[in-house]
């Protein structure tokens, strides 16, 4: 009747006894421990977990220090950054708040004034119009948005602004152009659909392999209409080459100023953006 309680306890005693002995491997193993838990196993009927599960062990060990390591590399905030910012707000950041708004909109500028868009109309095929222009628009920010991804909280902050200036840079165009505001709303509302299904259908792309790139470039910035194969790959290796030149720019520099120079569409040697420049020194190694 009482077979199976003392069983368990008797279990659960050579389980801890065990696993503390374990535990003690690292800063120099108690032997006579050991001893112990296995004579404790062999009474109880059970396996040792000093024999069977060090696989498990090894296993837990490897995601203790896979946390560790991950708590070092996270950014430390405090607790009432964590409270303002649950609420909505954005708690201190490293920079002042106004110079990181400010390299936003300059971020912003440098992906609209720096673009050869009739370059992009001519070599794509696509139509002279505010939408083909959003499209290629669009491209540069998202890759500006997966650089400043990398910046921490810093860099989420900033990348909420070159998204508003681009979308009050939109409604002013379409202002311009003498659109009204029905057609206007309608056309922001379409767009607003695009951006965002584009900024996921590119993130896998650039995770990915140059098919699903290029597939995502088709959906998006050619709107499935692209017959070329030549120009799928053109731009396959535009957004590689320009995307590996930008993770070359510091972080603090683009936080402060929000510069950036865009490689051209066509050159003769794309490759060389993949050769790592390296310093020359003289004889005394200077």
């Amino acid at each position: 009747m009482y077979r199976r309680p003392l069983q368990f306890a008797a279990r659960s005693f050579a389980h801890v006894s065990a696993c503390r002995a374990a535990s003690a491997g690292g800063k120099g193993l108690d032997q006579e421990a050991c001893f112990r838990a296995l004579a404790a196993c062999q009474q109880a009927g059970v396996s040792s977990p000093l024999v069977t599960p060090c696989r498990t062990l090894h296993v837990a060990t490897q995601l203790r220090n896979v946390k560790e390591t991950h708590q070092h590399t996270d950014e430390e905030v405090g607790a009432f950054t964590k409270l303002i910012e649950a609420m909505g707000f954005t708690g201190p950041l490293k920079y002042n708040k106004w110079k990181i708004k400010i390299a936003a909109l300059r971020m912003y500028t440098c992906c609209v004034e720096r673009i050869n868009y009739d370059e992009f109309f001519d070599k794509c095929t696509l139509p002279d119009t505010l939408n083909s222009w959003f499209l290629v628009a669009q491209l540069h920010v998202w890759m500006c948005l997966v650089r400043m991804r990398q910046e921490g909280r810093e860099g989420k902050y900033m990348c909420r602004y070159i998204v508003h200036s681009m979308w009050e840079d939109v409604e002013q165009r379409s202002k311009i152009m003498g659109i009204d505001a029905i057609h206007r709303k309608e056309a922001m509302k379409a767009m607003t659909e695009t951006f965002y299904a584009a900024i996921f259908g590119y993130d896998e792309g650039i995770l990915s392999d140059d098919c699903v790139l290029a597939a995502a470039l088709w959906r998006n910035l050619f709107n499935r209409q692209c017959e070329d194969a030549g120009q799928l790959e053109l731009m396959v290796e535009y957004v590689r080459k320009q995307m590996q030149y930008i993770d070359t720019l510091d972080g603090d520099d683009l936080l402060l100023t929000g510069e950036v120079k865009w490689r051209p569409l066509v050159e003769e040697n794309a490759q060389s953006i993949l050769k790592v420049v390296k310093p020359t020194y003289n004889d005394a190694g200077l």
